[in-house]
């Protein structure tokens, strides 16, 4: 059975996979421009968006959360230029 994963829940588990994403070793080879590397920061930043981005079109949702929801794709935006660019 399927357990339910509360809000709060995906933006603390989102914010966890933007730090992954910001803990990754740069590789030797390559550098920030490996491609691998590259696709492994893009898809944390993706799957922490992806967690939250219904968060706010729920009935549940209050004024509080859409803002911890907004302030996660502003951080996956953040890391993406402060890792990749």
């Amino acid at each position: 059975m399927a357990r339910f994963i509360t809000a709060a829940e995906r933006i603390q588990s989102a914010r966890l996979l933007i730090q992954k994403a910001h803990d990754l070793p740069i590789p030797v080879q390559g550098g920030k421009y490996d491609f691998s590397y590259v696709a492994q920061v893009k898809g944390f930043l993706q799957d922490a968006r992806n967690l939250v981005k219904f968060i706010p079109k729920t009935p549940s949702a209050t004024a509080e959360i859409k803002e911890q929801v907004r302030n996660i794709f502003q951080e996956a935006i953040q890391a993406d230029r402060e890792i990749l660019h």
